[in-house]
């Protein structure tokens, strides 16, 4: 049965994310007022098969046609079965799948239709989180520094410190946490730092039929090839000042720098593109943090981790050292964003994604017709 959400006080939102890594949807529940956070519930995760796989792998980079009303249809179906598990919840946040992002061109498409998930689970959807950044001239991404900056608050931060997401991109979010508001000024900034698994994940695929390098496996037989690295260096991106995000193909040219190298170089040297990118970024922040905690399925890859390690000054740390959960934070953060939108506060603002003003995206859909 759909529920109407109260104006204040604590809701149980349920999160959903379909990332770039194009590994499966991740679900979870938060429950939270929209600032704070009261606590964390149930979590799931419903991974792709290789076909629906293929599906949105031949989609990414397109806008419209027939691959990408193949991948929305694949996309929602997944997420339906991700999602119907799930009981004694007041609203979904559902982020959809990127297929492609531009928002100074042709704007940023999340494929997956809310309203249609709303019917089916009878409760009220929140989606289409980026567009409204994008029209007000923001990047659209990242959108997690909000919900950032509420886990500092949660695990009582007292000191700057860094969220770092290494999923099939790269992003970092430095928090502020003496800061009382996550828009304030110098509470947060964030941008994506450059490729992350993507890259690495495509390049397995492509050569072994495998979707990753489980456990840094290839790499840590590899060497750099450091004449690549410094090329993939030489990108404009990393001069570019923040906030700045990415699509998952822009750097589909790494691909080409290691294409004579041994499995075990190649994937030595793009671990290492992307452990050099973060280092690159880190250049960015306002002060120097006192921790950088890692999320995402870059965490763990232990020649990954030992890379960040090696090349940044401060304690490199995953996610679960706080408490936190490193598989489900992106679910949770639409799960806090969604409760955001509903009650009208900001999503973004300018230090997280360079758009205009404080702005909160987002649409929200009902079921028109509740069950009885």
């Amino acid at each position: 049965m759909s529920k109407v959400i109260a104006k204040t006080g604590m809701v149980r939102a349920l999160g959903a994310m379909s990332g770039t890594s194009l590994d499966g949807v991740d679900t979870a529940v938060v429950e939270t007022d929209g600032i704070t956070i009261a606590g964390f519930g149930q979590s799931d995760y419903c991974s792709f098969s290789d076909a629906e796989r293929a599906v949105l792998r031949a989609a990414l980079g397109q806008w419209h046609g027939p691959a990408v009303e193949a991948a929305t249809e694949v996309v929602e179906a997944v997420h339906l079965k991700a999602l119907a598990g799930y009981e004694d919840v007041d609203l979904i946040g559902f982020h959809g799948q990127t297929l492609a992002h531009a928002p100074r061109l042709q704007g940023t498409l999340q494929v997956g239709n809310g309203a249609a998930l709303a019917e089916a689970l009878q409760r009220p959807v929140v989606w289409d989180f980026r567009s409204d950044d994008v029209a007000m001239g923001g990047e659209g991404a990242p959108l997690a520094p909000f919900f950032h900056f509420a886990c500092a608050k949660h695990i009582k931060a007292d000191a700057p410190l860094c969220f770092l997401n290494l999923g099939g991109v790269g992003n970092i979010t430095y928090v502020d946490p003496r800061f009382a508001d996550p828009d304030e000024p110098g509470a947060l900034l964030a941008f994506d730092t450059g490729p992350a698994n993507a890259p690495m994940n495509d390049l397995m695929q492509a050569r072994l039929g495998r979707p990753c390098d489980e456990d840094g496996r290839i790499a840590s037989k590899g060497t750099v090839e450091t004449g690549a690295l410094e090329l993939f260096l030489a990108e404009p991106f990393f001069a570019k000042m923040p906030p700045k995000s990415l699509d998952r193909n822009d750097f589909a040219e790494m691909i080409d720098l290691v294409k004579e190298l041994s499995d075990a170089d190649a994937m030595a040297t793009l671990t290492a593109m992307c452990a050099a990118a973060v280092a690159q970024g880190m250049e960015h922040c306002p002060t120097p943090p006192t921790k950088v905690l890692v999320t995402g399925g870059g965490r763990h890859n232990p020649v990954l981790m030992e890379m960040l390690r090696v090349s940044l000054d401060c304690p490199v740390a995953p996610i679960e050292e706080v408490g936190l959960d490193g598989d489900m934070l992106e679910a949770q953060a639409f799960a806090y964003l969604a409760v955001r939108v509903a009650r009208g506060l900001p999503t973004s603002c300018p230090s997280t994604t360079g758009v205009r003003a404080s702005v909160g995206g987002g649409m929200i859909s009902q079921p028109e017709k509740a069950l009885h």
